[in-house]
């Protein structure tokens, strides 16, 4: 007695089952995109247009620059260093707005240019490297938070502005003729040196906060701005770029042809190694299941209905309704072949398994009339749509297999 064997039927690939299964890592990608768009915006909007004269940001000088031009005081704003000093003649001042930023020949040369020229230097936060270039003996350390501070000092432009905000960096200066504002926790976050001779004076500023535009209305912050910065009627406003470097000479010549990767933060590259370990373990992850199920002899007998159900199980967890719709509709057909007198190797093939269905059901009105869609359809669209898939082709089954037993049977002359 033979018996009939399923014919594997591949299952087909739907938008929906493709969504179902890649969700999560989508949900995940979008969640991770969004928090650094969301951090990006953050701090751009801090940073953007920093002690820019032209930026009407919170943390810009646009309306310190408006007064000053108010007051006739021509401001000149240059990002490169042979820029500043060129438009740093006599009679001018000169803001150096991120000093630090600068390589110590850059610092050298701005040295050199205004060194001879009656002026003043005014130097924002500036470093060990910076002060050690415009003033040799002065040091610097760490002062409070700043804040409203009163300038206790003879200096005319800090005593007609009275209490500023000042602090960050505090100074120190064997220079007795030195005017020492604005004090800290003992340090002056605002020092003044006397030009030497026919030179320029130079100012320190420890803190840039009361010449931004969310400070400049605050006490005496813009009194004292106007007379730091106005006292020539040019001032150079020198915002260190990264142009800089093609004027730098101790920059090498093929500084401009680096790659993408050499432009990127150093912080990026541990966040992208971090994004390829969290990738790894959702490959790990995911693919638990290596490689499609194969048969074993099992070491002890399992119930069919427990084999049934545990694949039940797997494809309602992966919502593969294209499997389990295939699965059962082949296992119908291959049933009902013997059953209507189909060969096993034609159980699978429309056109001659549906006439021979359609010819016994002659007599069962109720079954479901539309057989090609019952046993060669679509995927079910949902989990409802597949129990009644199910329950149709048991009905279809059920229906043949009573017909089989209440038929007529003829028996041979004894």
């Amino acid at each position: 007695m033979s018996t009939a064997t399923a014919v594997p039927v591949a299952p087909s690939v739907t938008a929906r089952s493709v969504w179902h299964r890649s969700r999560g890592l989508l949900l995940a990608l979008l969640l991770l995109v969004v928090t650094g768009v969301v951090l990006a915006a953050l701090q751009s909007n801090e940073q953007h247009g920093r002690l820019d004269p032209r930026s009407a940001d919170r943390t810009g000088s646009r309306a310190l620059a408006q007064l000053l031009a108010a007051r006739g005081v021509d401001t000149q704003v240059v990002t490169t260093s042979e820029e500043a000093a060129a438009a740093t003649g006599p009679n001018t001042t000169l803001l150096i707005a991120e000093p630090d930023l600068l390589t110590a020949p850059q610092l050298t040369g701005l040295r050199t240019a205004t060194a001879h020229t009656p002026g003043r230097i005014v130097l924002v936060a500036p470093g060990t490297a910076a002060l050690d270039t415009f003033t040799p003996g002065v040091t610097t350390e760490s002062a409070a938070r700043p804040s409203a501070l009163r300038p206790a000092c003879s200096l005319p432009a800090a005593r007609r502005a009275g209490t500023a905000v000042l602090g960050g960096l505090g100074y120190l200066t064997p220079d007795r003729t030195a005017d020492r504002c604005y004090r800290s926790h003992g340090l002056p976050t605002l020092l003044r040196l006397p030009a030497p001779g026919a030179g320029r004076d130079t100012v320190l500023l420890g803190s840039p906060d009361f010449l931004y535009n969310r400070h400049l209305a605050e006490r005496g912050n813009a009194s004292l701005a106007l007379q730091l910065l106005g006292e020539h009627k040019h001032l150079v406003w020198y915002l260190p770029s990264l142009s800089d470097s093609a004027s730098d000479p101790s920059t090498p010549q093929d500084a401009d042809q680096r790659g993408f990767l050499d432009l990127l933060p150093s912080g990026w590259s541990w966040g992208l190694l971090q994004l390829a370990f969290a990738a790894a373990f959702a490959a790990l992850w995911r693919a638990r299941r290596l490689g499609p199920l194969v048969p074993e002899r099992l070491p002890v007998t399992v119930p069919a209905a427990e084999t049934t159900e545990g694949h039940a199980r797997l494809y309602e967890q992966a919502h593969a309704r294209d499997r389990a719709s295939a699965v059962l509709r082949a296992a119908t057909r291959t049933r009902l072949a013997p059953l209507i007198g189909v060969p096993p190797t034609h159980a699978h093939t429309p056109d001659v398994l549906l006439p021979a269905v359609h010819a016994h059901l002659t007599a069962a009105p109720t079954v479901e009339p539309d057989l090609h869609s019952l046993l060669f359809g679509p995927t079910p669209a949902d989990d409802k749509a597949l129990v009644q898939l199910a329950d149709q082709l048991d009905a279809l089954k059920t229906s043949i297999v009573s017909q089989e037993r209440h038929a007529p049977r003829e028996h041979p002359d004894r």
